[in-house]
């Protein structure tokens, strides 16, 4: 089943590479979507697919990259749009 969610991840996740390590496991596990950095130093991603592969990149995404600090994941449900086809930084 097709599912999609948005992530806000709040904590020491900008400059320690979490954008490339959301990028990577999100490619790993057929995800499609994006990954970007927010003003107030959350970084923010939307990821789209298999309902399983989005629960593995959550689980994932809990964890972070060495050298990152995750304080709260804030997780929306989201209508899954379909058109995306591969996983970007933004």
């Amino acid at each position: 089943m097709l599912i999609a969610r948005r992530f806000l991840v709040s904590g020491r996740v900008q400059g320690v590479g979490f954008r490339f390590f959301v990028e990577e496991a999100a490619r790993r596990e057929g995800v499609s979507g994006w990954v970007k950095n927010l003003p107030d130093g959350r970084v923010e991603a939307y990821a789209e697919g298999d309902a399983e592969a989005v629960e593995r990149l959550e689980h994932k995404i809990r964890r972070g990259p060495p050298g990152a600090r995750i304080e709260r994941v804030h997780v929306e449900a989201e209508p899954p749009e379909g058109r995306r086809a591969e996983f970007e930084i933004r």
